[in-house]
């Protein structure tokens, strides 16, 4: 079948994580990625791992997870050669993501000023950590770095925890979310005029934007919020909204009816507590009142009494037993891919469906310049010619041993 993005070439300058997710979204849904590489070393996150253990000796699972369904070309972009050959592939390039410090690109004769003079229709995305000028211009930008500023970093936890950080590359996430939704918008927008354009997005206001809800109610209401001192889902909540200890595990109750609720509690002295304001004002003691009562039974038992009375309530999950959740297997979360080196590795799915331009995982993550000859042929190159590019180290391809 046909892909929404099938007959779209990108180039990819991007690393670590939030410029390699958008491209990787677009190629699940067909795009050519070309991801531009280093010479020799390739994205920087080949070198980084998690537990300080790889992947077949040495492949990154960080590197490995972001970067599916893309071609590597490994080459010196300093380089003259280097640079008449980007160029070439500019010529026929739709978008352009990049998440080099703001001036980068610039300074390299990469930047949108220079590439729209060869493709004025191109597309060009500029991915930062805090914007393209600024107070901040010359702070690196980091997830966690932009956690903090951002306040994200004081919304989960306890009050006297201080800061908690999210257990997760979020704010990386959202900006690579916020990206695509751009590229998209501009795509579309080329299709009625035939103009390119430049955008640029930045962490810090993706991360500020993820809060909207949290930031509306404070500039709006003039009121902080303050996080609670038990286990309440969030600072401005109040009970029951949050997690809960049983017998084997841990529960989670959401936005619930207090009377039914205390129905499937079976202790009818919590409807002393039916009225919104002593919800909010007493909540750590209401959510310690509620987890006396859940720890008598399983996580199981107490599914099956609360969704019988249609509460909102669902188990907590490790995110090692996630893929055995019979919902995550009837939704086909997680398939199997085979990687050149590694063999067969689980990946997470395309996680939408479409009707009739599906997304589809082709191609695991690439090798260093793997498809450095076929990139290059398509531009005209041919052999003699790339095998000289790879003896005076402009380009390099890594064989797979």
């Amino acid at each position: 079948m046909q892909q929404a993005l099938e007959g779209v070439k990108v180039l990819d300058f991007s690393q670590l994580l939030q410029g390699p997710y958008a491209t990787q979204m677009m190629g699940d849904l067909g795009a050519d990625v070309i991801k531009i590489e280093r010479n020799g070393s390739g994205d920087m996150y080949r070198g980084m791992t998690f537990f300080n253990e790889w992947i077949a000796g040495d492949e990154s699972p960080c590197f490995m997870a972001w970067n599916r369904n893309k071609r590597s070309l490994a080459i010196n972009i300093k380089s003259e050669q280097g640079k008449e050959i980007i160029y070439k592939l500019v010529e026929h390039a739709d978008i352009i993501v990049e998440n080099f410090r703001p001036g980068v690109m610039a300074r390299l004769g990469y930047g949108y000023e220079d590439l729209k003079k060869i493709n004025p229709s191109i597309i060009y995305c500029s991915a930062s950590g805090w914007g393209d000028d600024g107070p901040y211009l010359t702070r690196p930008g980091q997830d966690l770095l932009v956690q903090s500023l951002s306040g994200a970093i004081m919304t989960s936890g306890k009050q006297s925890d201080g800061p908690v950080a999210i257990g997760t590359a979020l704010c990386d996430q959202v900006n690579a979310l916020n990206s695509v939704y751009a590229i998209l918008a501009a795509l579309y927008y080329r299709e009625k005029t035939g103009k390119g354009q430049e955008i640029k997005t930045n962490l810090l206001s993706s991360a500020i934007a993820f809060q909207m809800q949290d930031y509306f109610t404070i500039q709006n209401l003039g009121r902080a919020f303050t996080r609670p001192e038990s286990k309440i889902g969030h600072p401005g909540n109040g009970a029951p909204f949050g997690m809960y200890q049983t017998s084997d595990g841990y529960l989670t109750i959401a936005m619930s009816p207090w009377p039914k609720l205390v129905e499937a509690l079976g202790d009818e002295s919590l409807m002393d507590y039916n009225d919104p304001q002593m919800l909010f004002d007493d909540r750590d003691k209401i959510h310690g009142i509620i987890e006396a009562i859940t720890i008598t039974k399983s996580t199981e038992e107490w599914l099956g009494i609360m969704l019988g009375l249609d509460l909102w309530v669902a188990q907590v999950n490790d995110q090692k037993d996630v893929e055995n959740d019979p919902q995550v297997i009837h939704n086909n979360t997680f398939v199997e891919v085979e990687h050149p080196k590694a063999g067969k590795v689980k990946v997470t799915n395309v996680p939408f469906t479409m009707s009739e331009t599906p997304g589809q995982i082709k191609r695991p993550s690439p090798m260093i310049g793997e498809h450095g000859a076929d990139i290059l042929e398509e531009i005209g190159y041919n052999k003699d010619a790339i095998e000289r590019l790879v003896k005076e180290n402009i380009i390099s391809i890594e064989k797979i041993k």
